[in-house]
């Protein structure tokens, strides 16, 4: 494959997780109530069987709560945001300078990859026991953007050779 198709692939796919991270934390803002009942629930750890020796991490207070589901809308926005003008910095360097210009996009990969492996994976599913929350567990679409984000970096990553 030409070094050009290449290139306009990792920029293109930066473009899209750009699109996701956006389309992600506007949707949380416009309908809050929906996901915020999804970080309520496993925050303050209410479907976990009764008298689980992990009950005592749980986050009742609802301004914590609230905020960090404000965390979350603000990573989704910032990471992508960071990959909308990586990828434009990237059409704009051109293909001399296309390895030196990817420190947006690599940034706003690497937030998106941490918010939904540390943030969803780490913290939501094993220190508020996500994975027994039932319909409230949010591990496999977080699953999901890990392994698409992560693919993605790694790809963005691999250099390219000036020309």
């Amino acid at each position: 494959m030409p070094l050009d198709a290449v290139r306009a692939a990792k920029i293109a796919l930066v473009g899209c997780v750009g699109a996701l991270g956006l389309l992600v934390g506007i949707d949380n803002i416009l309908d809050y109530r929906t996901n915020f009942e999804v970080v309520r629930h496993v925050l303050s750890m209410d479907a976990l069987p009764p008298g689980s020796a992990f009950a005592w991490r749980a986050v009742a207070d609802p301004r914590l709560q609230r905020l960090a589901y404000a965390i979350i809308i603000a990573a989704e926005l910032l990471y992508g945001s960071l990959c909308i003008l990586g990828a434009l910095r990237l059409v704009a360097r051109g293909p001399r300078s296309f390895d030196s210009a990817k420190g947006l996009a690599v940034a706003g990969l690497a937030l998106g990859f941490a918010l939904y492996f540390f943030g969803f994976l780490v913290v939501g599913g094993e220190w508020f026991q996500m994975w027994q929350a039932g319909q409230w567990n949010m591990q496999e679409p977080a699953f999901r953007f890990v392994g698409s984000i992560g693919l993605i970096l790694v790809f963005l990553c691999l250099p390219d050779g000036n020309r």
